[in-house]
């Protein structure tokens, strides 16, 4: 069996590809399915659906294949959509984001804003960890300094400034800032909390947390992980008594085992595979509009002397894309090509405009730029987004197209994609890169992308150096506007100087797409890609 390389024929049309026997092999090994699994190693061929439960699955357990490796059940550095499912089982927030995209009560019994800059907040009484001891203001303090000191942190990009947390009783405190930052209690809820003794400025590895579940066990390397039910909980029980977590980045592995009964629950397929799985009887295919924008994002870091570095020149790259061939022939209709910065989904999105494909001028606008072999790196990570290297291959041929050279060049796991992004590991020109939204604010991914000033890009924690100060301007003035009206115009204005930047050459939000069994009788999937693991129910 081989796994070739993805092509696109002559008429479009996507050579399908081939599962590897090394991917087969690394997913029995989670499993424990050599019987299970042993015909697909020998035949190599996709099974039929079966009626067979999950693997070692009693009927209160849940197995759940991921895309990509989950590193750690912490979210500092990084936070992608499934991700926030299992990190959320163990430890929790102040606040949390709700179905409806609007915060929600967690751990904080009130969190009130009390004056423009001040918001008061009062910790539940009967919350606790998993062994019992309290979770306390410390706790919450510690854990917002922490997230502001690790390098390259995902989650503290979001916020406009570092909220000073001052203790005013045993339970209860105040979050100030210098300006009005209106969204801080959906902000709050990527802050989770850990006991302050073992909580450290880096992605943590172990540890207990104040969620429904507890870990049994769990091997980072392999995104492996053993997740049983907190029989302390201080909440509602979770229905599920065990919850088992592996990762596979082959998706036709990740289709054979759930077709075949080896698995409950995959996540972020693409739309060939949820076509596929539909014709199964004994699978479900889960599907809503998603909050993660996918964009191939200009290097903000080249020299003045870089064509790249003229918005002319970005925007004549963006015409040579085709993304109506690509959504129709590699993405099945699944995801909407942009029409602003952010998606549609998220409030306070203003449309600012449409990627339109005219090949003619991209070469014409190129030639009056004077720009001749022009040559691109685009980078991005190993299941950034599904069939990233399908679409990446068709998006250099049309490149080509325009007189323009593409290489790329796919950062593996644990490949280092941080100091890749931040100009530390090489040099490369686009980065095809996935950005969820956690918080249902458009305000977020704005200030965490555009909000970039040159104090931080001195750290490089900006996004992809995008520095332009009349737009985080903008933003800290959105972000400090208790009016929405008023809020949601200078989000406007700042979505439209952004746009006029065109600093993608091409941005989509796909569908959220995931698979569960029918067993699983119960899975509320947020517009966010993930889901309470507390509420998910299985028959017997």
């Amino acid at each position: 069996m081989s796994d070739p390389t993805p092509l696109i024929g002559t008429e479009g049309a996507l050579l399908t590809r081939a599962v590897s026997r090394r991917s087969l092999l690394q997913l029995a090994g989670f499993l424990g399915a050599g019987a299970a699994l042993g015909p697909a190693l020998a035949a190599c061929a996709g099974p039929q659906s079966s009626s067979t439960s999950s693997a070692g699955a009693g009927s209160d357990s849940l197995s759940i294949i991921l895309n990509r490796n989950l590193v750690s059940l912490d979210n500092k550095l990084n936070q992608y959509d499934a991700a926030v499912t299992v990190q959320r089982a163990v430890r929790q927030a102040l606040t949390q984001i709700g179905l409806d995209l609007k915060p929600q009560l967690v751990l904080a019994k009130t969190f009130a804003l009390a004056s423009p800059t001040t918001w008061n907040v009062e910790l539940r009484d009967d919350i606790h960890y998993s062994d019992n001891s309290p979770v306390t203001v410390e706790d919450v303090e510690t854990a917002l300094k922490l997230y502001f000191q690790v390098s390259a942190g995902y989650v503290a990009s979001q916020f406009a400034e570092q909220p000073t947390l001052t203790k005013t009783g045993d339970r209860t405190f105040t979050l100030t800032t210098k300006k009005p930052l209106v969204t801080l209690d959906a902000l709050m809820s990527n802050i989770l909390i850990t006991p302050a003794a073992a909580n450290k400025a880096e992605e943590l590895r172990e540890g207990i947390g104040s969620g429904p579940f507890t870990v049994a066990s769990a091997d980072s390397g392999t995104g492996t992980y053993k997740l049983v039910r907190n029989e302390n909980y201080w909440g509602e029980k979770a229905l599920l008594s065990e919850v088992n977590v592996a990762y596979q980045e082959d998706e036709g592995a990740r289709v054979i085992a759930i077709t075949s009964g080896q698995t409950d629950v995959i996540d972020t397929i693409t739309p060939e595979s949820a076509a596929s799985l539909k014709t199964k009887q004994d699978v479900e295919i889960v599907q809503n509009k998603g909050t993660r924008l996918i964009h191939l994002f200009y290097n903000f870091r080249k020299p003045s002397s870089h064509p790249l570095s003229r918005p002319a020149v970005r925007e004549a790259l963006s015409h040579a894309v085709d993304h109506d061939s690509l959504i129709s022939s590699l993405m099945a209709g699944q995801v909407t090509s942009a029409e602003g910065v952010v998606p549609t989904t998220l409030s306070g999105y203003a449309p600012t405009g449409t990627y339109t494909f005219d090949l003619d001028k991209a070469k014409s606008m190129l030639a009056a730029e004077g720009v001749k072999d022009l040559k691109l790196t685009f980078i991005w990570e190993d299941s950034e987004f599904a069939g990233a290297s399908r679409v990446l291959e068709a998006v250099g041929q049309m490149l080509d197209a325009a007189g323009v050279g593409v290489t790329l060049k796919q950062i593996p796991k644990g490949g280092d994609i941080n100091g890749w992004r931040r100009g530390e590991s090489g040099d490369w020109d686009v980065l095809a890169n996935g950005y969820g939204n956690q918080t249902g604010l458009a305000i977020t991914n704005l200030v965490g992308q555009y909000g970039g000033t040159a104090a931080k890009e001195k750290t490089r924690d900006t996004y992809q150096g995008f520095v332009v100060p009349e737009i985080s301007d903008l933003l800290d003035s959105a972000g400090s506007e208790p009016d929405a009206a008023k809020r949601d115009a200078l989000l406007k204005s700042a979505q439209e100087k952004v746009w006029a930047l065109w600093p993608a050459m091409w941005a989509w939000t796909p569908n959220n797409l995931l698979a569960r069994r029918k067993r699983v009788t119960t899975l509320d999937l947020s517009p966010g890609n993930y889901y309470d693991l507390a509420t998910v129910a299985v028959a017997d």
